[in-house]
C-alpha cells in the first residue's frame, strides 16, 4: 500500500519523569461527550474563502471522560485527544488530588517521524523504472542513512545513493516495523495521585490547531421583483487527524487578537519534503511511505478535505428533512452560533450546518468605478442593501464568500462570486461581485491650460435593460471639481457621479479640474 502521511508533531509541556514502579497506567480510551468550538483564523479575511489545504483556526475542544483512579500514584493517559492539541492550554478538572505533571506522550504516526525514527534502520526500497505504467520493478533491502530534511541518502549493496533522484525512477519507502515510540493516536498523559482508589468524571479542555469555519453565502435574485432569497450556511472544517463523533458544536464569529508560533511555518511538521539536485538544479520530491495504516475512527476520515460537505441533520431524520439551524447566542461582543444538535466534526473533512433561510430581501444591483485621468476599464458590479428587518435582513451577518444567481428560462445560473465582511445590524451591506462584460468606462482629457484641465467620463451599458452607475473621481490633493455638468455629491470625501443609463445607451460627465499653482 503506497501512502504519503501528513505530519502532526506533538510536543512535550513538560518533560516526562520516570514513573515508580508501583505506579498505575490508566487508559482513558475516548471522551464520554466532547464539544468543539471552532474559531475563524486570526489573519483570514471574513471575506476571503478558507485554504482548505492549510486551515489557520483553531478550537477549543472540551471533553467529559469517566476514569477508575487507584490508590497512590497513576498516570492517566488521555487517547484520541486533537493532534494539533496546544499542550500548554491543557487544563485537567475534577481529579481529586489535582495534576502532578502533563505530557504529550508520543510522537504521532507521520510520514517524517517514521522516517527519522528509521535512521540507521534497514527498510525495503521499491524502485520503479519507466513511465505511464510501463517499466520494471524492483525491491531491495537498504539502510536509511540521512535525516528527514534534505535528500533521502540511502545505503544498498551497490553503496550510497539518493533515493527518488532519478530521470525515469519512482523510488516509494517501506518499513518493516513499525519504530517504538509511535503512536497512532494522539496522546495526552496525566500524572496525579489518591489516597484511595475512586471513579471520578474528568473535564479536559485545551486549544488545537487546524480547524477553521466561515460563512457561505447563497443569493437568488429577481429581476422582476427587485428582491432575492439569500440562504446562508455555516462551513465547519477541520484538518486534524482525530474525528469527534456526536460533538457540541458550535463556531464563534468576530475576530479574537491571537499569536501562535505555528502561524509562521510554512508546511506542516509532518510533511516529509527532501531534495534532490541533478545538474546543479533542485529538484523538490516526496518520498511516499509504504506501511498498514490506522483503522479511520469513521468513514469520513478517508475522504479528502475538500470533497466533504455534509449537512447536519437529526439521526432520526428522513433524507428528505429540512436541515437543522445553528442558533444565535451573545458572547459578549462576539456571536456564538450553536448547532442543536449533535454532529461529527470528522478528520480531515469540512461540513455545511444551515444558518438563515430569508426571503424577500431588498438588494440592487449597482455599477462602479473609481474615475482618474486616462481612464479605460470596465465597471465593477455590486450588490446593497440595509441590514436591517425592514429590507428583509436585521441579523447579524458574519463574512464569507457570496455566490450570486439569476433566473436564466427555467434554470438558475451564477452571475457572480465575491464576499462579504461581517456586517452587524443596520449597517450598509455592500457585496462586489467583479467587472462588469457589459458596461465600460473610460475618462478622456477634452483640454488644458494654465491650471486646468477639461475632461469627460462616459459610461456605455450594453446591457438590454438599465443600470445605475456610480463613479467616484479620484483627484489630487488641493484639486478641485468645477463646473461638472450633473450633481456631485460627496460620499466618502470624495465626489461621486451617480446616472441611471438606460439600456444600449450612455451616460457623460464633463468637469473642469482646477489645479493649485504656486
Amino acid at each position: 500500500m503506497r501512502r504519503a502521511l501528513s505530519l502532526l508533531g506533538l510536543l512535550a509541556l513538560v518533560p516526562g519523569a520516570a514513573r515508580g514502579a508501583d505506579e498505575a497506567t490508566v487508559l482513558s480510551a475516548k471522551p464520554d461527550a466532547v464539544g468543539v468550538t471552532i474559531y475563524r483564523a486570526p489573519d483570514r479575511a471574513a471575506d476571503t474563502a478558507m485554504n482548505l489545504g492549510w486551515l489557520e483556526g483553531y478550537a477549543l475542544i472540551t471533553e467529559t471522560r469517566t476514569v477508575d483512579i487507584p490508590a497512590g500514584g497513576a498516570t492517566i493517559r488521555f487517547e484520541g485527544v486533537a493532534g494539533g492539541i496546544l499542550p500548554e492550554s491543557a487544563l485537567v478538572t475534577g481529579l481529586p488530588a489535582g495534576v502532578r505533571e502533563k505530557n504529550l506522550d508520543a510522537d504521532l504516526l507521520s510520514a517524517r517521524n517514521l522516517y527519522a525514527r528509521a535512521y540507521g534502520r534497514p527498510v525495503i526500497l521499491r524502485r520503479h523504472r519507466g513511465k505511464d505504467g510501463k517499466g520494471t520493478v524492483s525491491e531491495e533491502r537498504a539502510v536509511i542513512r540521512s535525516a528527514a530534511d534534505g535528500a533521502a541518502i540511502v545505503q544498498t549493496r551497490q553503496g550510497f545513493e539518493v533515493a527518488n533522484c532519478g530521470r525515469g525512477i519512482t523510488d516509494t519507502l517501506a518499513y518493516t516495523e513499525m519504530p517504538d515510540g509511535l503512536s497512532a493516536k494522539p496522546t495526552l498523559s496525566v500524572r496525579t495521585e489518591s489516597t484511595s482508589a475512586k471513579r471520578a468524571t474528568i473535564t479536559l479542555s485545551y486549544l488545537a490547531w487546524g480547524f477553521d469555519w466561515q460563512t457561505n453565502y447563497v443569493v437568488q435574485l429577481n429581476p422582476e421583483t427587485g428582491k432575492a432569497a439569500m440562504t446562508a450556511w455555516v462551513t465547519l472544517a477541520s484538518s486534524d487527524p482525530t474525528s469527534f463523533v456526536d460533538a457540541g458544536a458550535a463556531v464563534v464569529g468576530g475576530k479574537l487578537d491571537r499569536e501562535d508560533a505555528r502561524e509562521d511555518r510554512e508546511r506542516p511538521e509532518g510533511d516529509l519534503v527532501l531534495h534532490c539536485y541533478l545538474g546543479g538544479h533542485a529538484q523538490t520530491v516526496l518520498i511516499q511511505q509504504a506501511m498498514p495504516a490506522p483503522a479511520p475512527p469513521i468513514s469520513e476520515m478517508e475522504a479528502p478535505l475538500a470533497d466533504i460537505i455534509v449537512t447536519a441533520r437529526r439521526a432520526d431524520e428522513k433524507a428528505m428533512a429540512a436541515p437543522v439551524k445553528v442558533t444565535e447566542e451573545g458572547l459578549g461582543d462576539l456571536k456564538l452560533y450553536r448547532v442543536p444538535m449533535p454532529t461529527t466534526v470528522a478528520a480531515h473533512a469540512q461540513k455545511q450546518v444551515a444558518m438563515h433561510d430569508l426571503k424577500g430581501v431588498k438588494f440592487t444591483t449597482w455599477h462602479t468605478a473609481d474615475l482618474y485621468d486616462d481612464l479605460e476599464t470596465r465597471a465593477q458590479i455590486k450588490l446593497r442593501t440595509r441590514n436591517r428587518r425592514e429590507d428583509g435582513l436585521g441579523i447579524p451577518l458574519p463574512g464569507g464568500p457570496v455566490a450570486v444567481f439569476e433566473p436564466q428560462g427555467e434554470n438558475m445560473l451564477v452571475v457572480g462570486q465575491g464576499g462579504m465582511r461581517d456586517y452587524a445590524v443596520n449597517e450598509d451591506v455592500e457585496v462586489t461581485l467583479g467587472l462588469s462584460p457589459q458596461v465600460a468606462v473610460a475618462v478622456v482629457k477634452k483640454g488644458t491650460g494654465s491650471g486646468w484641465r477639461d475632461e469627460e467620463a462616459k459610461v456605455t451599458n450594453a446591457n438590454p435593460w438599465p443600470i445605475t452607475f456610480e463613479g467616484s473621481l479620484r483627484i489630487a490633493d488641493g484639486e478641485k471639481i468645477e463646473r461638472p455638468s450633473s450633481r456631485l455629491p460627496a460620499k466618502f470625501g470624495r465626489p461621486t457621479w451617480t446616472v441611471r443609463v438606460p439600456a444600449n445607451a450612455e451616460a457623460r460627465l464633463t468637469y473642469r479640474v482646477r489645479t493649485p499653482t504656486n
